[in-house]
């Protein structure tokens, strides 16, 4: 099953900037390991197509969003860290 399949583990949003965090369970050497992965992302209204939108490029305004989401996607992972393998 891919990652559009599939709901994220935890969202996180600050205006239209969104950070999704997806957690993938693994087997290496053996033994049951976890990682996760993030997706950033800003959403727009296109006005040619009358449609939303989103978009993995960002304005400078948006880079101090783009930071709060990237840190509150970090610190949820690093949190687990002690439960699980990363």
């Amino acid at each position: 099953m891919t990652q559009q399949a599939q709901k994220p583990t935890k969202e996180f949003r600050a205006g239209t900037i969104k950070a999704a965090v997806w957690k993938e369970q693994r087997e290496e050497a053996g033994r049951a390991t976890v990682r996760y992965s993030v997706k950033i992302e800003k959403r727009y209204f296109d006005e040619a197509s009358k449609e939303w939108r989103n978009t993995d490029y960002f304005f400078a305004n948006d880079l101090p969003r783009l930071r709060l989401v990237a840190e509150q996607a970090f610190e949820f992972i690093v949190l687990r860290a002690g439960d699980e393998d990363l």
